[in-house]
């Protein structure tokens, strides 16, 4: 595959299924992102969109040429994994410990990086992880990923644990990093709040597809000529598509129920 000279992400005629599953969750999927892009993972909920960060975070074997990260094989290259960050899924550190113990075993980051993301997440070092909530382990989670520096940042659900001000703050910190060092990130959410203004690109999965893959001014414009209110138009737009999705895969099952003799309609 070769990679476009501007492109950190690049996925081309991606077949992937999940072993005795039924049909694949991606059937010739394709696309590229820029460097430096802010993309938003959209989609209703099991069209994909854990699978695909799993993907380009190494997580899973695909085939050659199918899937490329800063130029890379993300399943085959260990090192990109000092470039790349996916926060999604466990978080390991459950037991009797104290965030300076799990900083202190990690040295050469950056103090000053280190300090501004406590200040950001709002974590207390003094925090035993056998004691905190669930939104404060997230937020430390957050931390020991996002305290190193980073080429590419794959957020998956990440911030719906977080209050509004931590989330807030840690978008603002996310735009920093893609501006002025370039950083691509791509986030899955289905908090959508806030989130017109952080992103430069729209992806959004329908089931087995890539509807599109859009700047987000041209996702907003499409949003605007959508019913719906006073919700934003990335609201509005992603309400729009997911019904419609809803509606084609309900009257696909529909369609397999009266060919099947054996499961008559109710």
């Amino acid at each position: 595959m070769n990679r476009p000279a501007d492109s950190a992400i690049e996925v081309r005629d991606l077949v992937f299924s999940y072993p005795r599953a039924a049909a694949p969750v991606f059937s010739g999927l394709s696309f590229a992102l820029p460097a430096g892009a802010r993309c938003l993972l959209l989609g209703a909920n099991g069209v994909g969109k854990s699978t695909l960060l799993r993907l380009l975070g190494g997580r899973h074997l695909v085939p050659p040429g199918t899937v490329r990260v800063l130029g890379r094989r993300p399943f085959e290259d260990p090192a990109l994994a000092n470039e790349v960050a996916f926060l999604g899924g466990p978080f390991p550190f459950s037991g009797d410990l104290r965030v300076t113990e799990i900083l202190a075993g990690r040295p050469g980051v950056d103090p000053r990086r280190r300090g501004r993301l406590l200040r950001i997440l709002d974590v207390d070092p003094n925090w035993r992880m056998h004691q905190v909530s669930d939104g404060q382990r997230w937020r430390v989670q957050i931390l020991l990923d996002l305290e190193r520096t980073l080429s590419v940042i794959l957020l998956d659900e990440v911030t719906a644990e977080l209050d509004v001000l931590a989330r807030a703050d840690l978008l603002a910190f996310l735009r920093e990093e893609s501006v002025t060092r370039g950083v691509t990130i791509v986030y899955a959410s289905d908090v959508l709040d806030g989130l017109d203004d952080f992103a430069t690109h729209l992806l959004f999965l329908s089931p087995g597809r890539l509807r599109c893959l859009v700047p987000i001014a041209e996702a907003l414009q499409l949003g605007a000529a959508q019913a719906g209110g006073g919700a934003s138009p990335l609201h509005r737009l992603c309400e729009h598509w997911m019904r419609e999705d809803r509606t084609a895969t309900q009257a696909g099952r529909l369609g397999e129920s009266s060919d099947d003799p054996a499961r008559p309609l109710r």
